[in-house]
């Protein structure tokens, strides 16, 4: 479902290329509101991304605003089965990371971009 909501973002930012930079954030508004998308829920990302994109201009003085989202880990005891690992990595090699969750309060995390791509748990 994110992908649905996500298409027309990797629209606007494949024309938004060739224009100059004007965003006045880092992540850009766009690739912030792609980020929700993927990470909350389509009404949650609406409002958040919305209110990011209204923020964006001369009457604020923009810098660092990474995404902040609502994450609920799973218990110790879903972590002990070690079949739940192996669905999503039956090698146990490189799991391949897409977003770090830093803990900002409660259940409330910054969304951080892995530019990278790839983590290594367990080196030989």
């Amino acid at each position: 479902m994110a992908k649905f909501w996500t298409l027309p973002i990797k629209g606007y930012q494949y024309i938004s290329r060739m224009l100059p930079a004007s965003c006045r954030y880092y992540p850009t508004c766009s690739e912030y509101a792609k980020w929700q998308f993927e990470c909350n829920a389509p009404h949650k990302a609406f409002v958040a991304s919305s209110l990011r994109i209204l923020r964006c201009n001369q009457l604020f003085a923009g810098g660092i605003d990474y995404p902040l989202i609502t994450f609920a880990p799973p218990s110790v005891s879903a972590l002990l089965h070690p079949h739940h690992l192996r669905a999503s990595n039956g090698t146990y090699g490189k799991i391949k990371i897409h977003y770090w969750l830093i803990p900002k309060e409660g259940d409330r995390y910054y969304l951080l971009k892995d530019l990278d791509g790839t983590y290594t748990p367990f080196s030989a």
